[in-house]
């Protein structure tokens, strides 16, 4: 036994000849014993328990001391094995692969039919494949079947039995993802976030008249200067306003801004069309969405529709559960969840005229249709994943169970899907992401972490690292892009105010930003039934 045996990374740089010429002896016993194929410089302990079927090993690998090695094992340049390590199975490493002390990695597994004892069941393999740069820690178990990305780091005691992507870095069991390695970590104490987060609400606060002056034309409302006049900009501009100055925008006076909104609204639908619209206004769209944000900032404005919804109004049980059933929810949960939010909103804003409405006929459906196994409406697509499932769950939910005080159906499944959706890398990391893409993960685990605390820690550094992106992401005097880094405008400002409170809400500490939404993205629920 020698130093070497345990810590073999020293073996290059300080092995006497005595010792390079024992190393040699035992790799010239393994290679009349078992098929190796190794590069000129690895070292194996002579202490390793390697009765491997072949084994290679490139430039500068290593297998230390009390490692049990069999079956056919693939290593690339600078893989380790290290102290008490377990590698069996059919297992590649790619390039600079790190296995701690007391890891597995076991590449089999035993069949399970309930005719014979498990002893005696056939052994199958799938196989482990590692990539070029992992880190795994000690004490992690990785079973058959799974593959791990390049970049990867597997933190220790973690029991991995699902692939794991490329730079992500995961840990628990079973194994989830704590963040993309590539981002930038989060102030590292609650003292340093809340500082960030009140000089950015100083910096918007003292530049909140700029950015509404930016799009205000002198007689309407742009969402940025050069776009087409739209409802929506003028609810931005109240919302903002409202958030950032605690009161009605600067111009024109309140009492203009009040009769724009509710001069639009048709007294026949309830709906409020776009501008330039002709025709009778439908139930979807745009018109859909004004239900919400009319209504919002007319209540910011101390005020209210003029007309019930009557298009949500004269909706009786049997056709609302036929609309409900006719929704496309396998290829457009996003659509169909938007709507549900829109009869929602109708349904609530229906109240202040005595109209009640089919608000249980709208529970029971929803209860009824979501799904167990995921805590949603609607299907993922192989186009894009959980995306259009987990951005209609956030809009169907706000204008239902939000608010309405309700709690969610299978919490801890919507919390897993959500969590999925938020590490999916063509929608959020470096580069990527829009205010609608965070919008619906962070109200989700916000609105669910109400109801379970379940996978906290990961929610957590999710919401650390998009806020520290949305902070910097201000543009002075403009206010903020729908992305981060696309042109500022009323409809990005609005939003990511909104998402930063709940992000920073969902941290503990929105308190810093000394503003809380109360229109469409207010936290408390609108309305409560009796008995809640």
């Amino acid at each position: 036994m020698s130093k070497f045996d345990f810590c073999p990374w020293l073996f290059w740089d300080h092995a006497t000849e005595e010792d390079r010429r024992a190393q040699e002896s035992h790799l010239t016993a393994l290679r009349a014993r078992i098929d190796l194929d190794a590069a000129e410089k690895v070292f194996v302990s002579p202490l390793a328990a390697v009765y491997a079927d072949s084994l290679r090993m490139g430039d500068h690998c290593y297998i230390a001391a009390h490692a049990y090695v069999t079956d056919d094992i693939v290593m690339g340049s600078d893989c380790t094995v290290n102290p008490y390590a377990v590698v069996r199975g059919n297992v590649v490493l790619g390039d600079a692969v790190r296995i701690g002390a007391h890891t597995s990695l076991l590449g089999f597994n035993h069949g399970t039919e309930p005719d014979r004892p498990v002893f005696r069941q056939p052994i199958t393999s799938k196989g482990i494949r590692i990539g070029d740069d992992v880190w795994i820690g000690s004490n992690v178990v990785v079973l058959d079947g799974v593959t791990i990305g390049d970049h990867a780091i597997v933190g220790a005691g973690a029991v991995v039995t699902k692939d794991v992507a490329a730079w992500a870095m995961v840990a628990g069991n079973p194994a989830r993802p704590i963040r993309d390695r590539r981002t930038t970590a989060a102030p590292s104490t609650p003292r340093d976030v809340e500082g960030s987060l009140g000089d950015f609400a100083g910096r918007a606060r003292s530049q909140a008249e700029a950015v509404l002056a930016r799009c205000w034309t002198g007689d309407r409302y742009l969402d940025r200067p050069g776009a087409q006049p739209t409802v929506r900009a003028w609810c931005d501009a109240v919302e903002i306003a409202d958030l950032l100055l605690g009161g009605p925008p600067p111009t024109p006076a309140r009492e203009e801004v009040v009769a724009f909104l509710r001069d639009r609204q048709d007294p026949a639908t309830g709906l409020v069309p776009e501008l330039g619209a002709t025709g009778t206004p439908e139930l979807e769209g745009v018109t859909a969405y004004h239900v919400l944000c009319v209504g919002y900032a007319l209540d910011l404005l101390g005020t209210g529709f003029r007309h019930p919804v009557h298009a949500i109004a004269e909706l009786g049980s049997q056709e609302l559960i036929a609309l409900l059933d006719g929704l496309d929810w396998a290829r457009g949960a996003w659509t169909a969840g938007s709507l549900v939010d829109t009869i929602g909103t109708g349904l609530y804003r229906n109240l202040a005229f005595g109209v009640s409405g089919e608000v249980e006929t709208l529970y029971g459906w929803l209860l009824t249709r979501c799904r167990q196994t995921h805590g949603m409406w609607g299907e993922p697509d192989s186009d894009s994943g959980w995306l259009m499932v987990v951005n209609g769950f956030y809009r169907l939910t706000r204008g239902t169970f939000a608010q309405f005080g309700l709690p969610l159906p299978y919490p801890e499944r919507a919390v897993d899907t959500v969590l999925t959706q938020s590490r999916d890398p063509r929608y959020f990391g470096p580069g990527t992401g829009n205010a609608c893409n965070v919008l619906d993960v962070i109200h989700p685990l916000w609105l669910l972490g109400r109801q379970t605390r379940y996978r906290r820690a990961e929610g957590e550094a999710w919401a650390r690292e998009n806020l520290v992106r949305a902070v910097n992401a201000w543009q002075d005097g403009a206010g903020f892009g729908f992305t981060l880094s696309g042109d500022a405008g009323l409809q990005g400002t609005e939003m990511w105010l909104a998402i930063i409170w709940l992000l920073a809400d969902y941290l503990g500490v929105s308190g810093a930003l000394g503003y809380r939404p109360r229109g469409i993205h207010r936290p408390e629920p609108a309305v409560t039934f009796p008995g809640r």
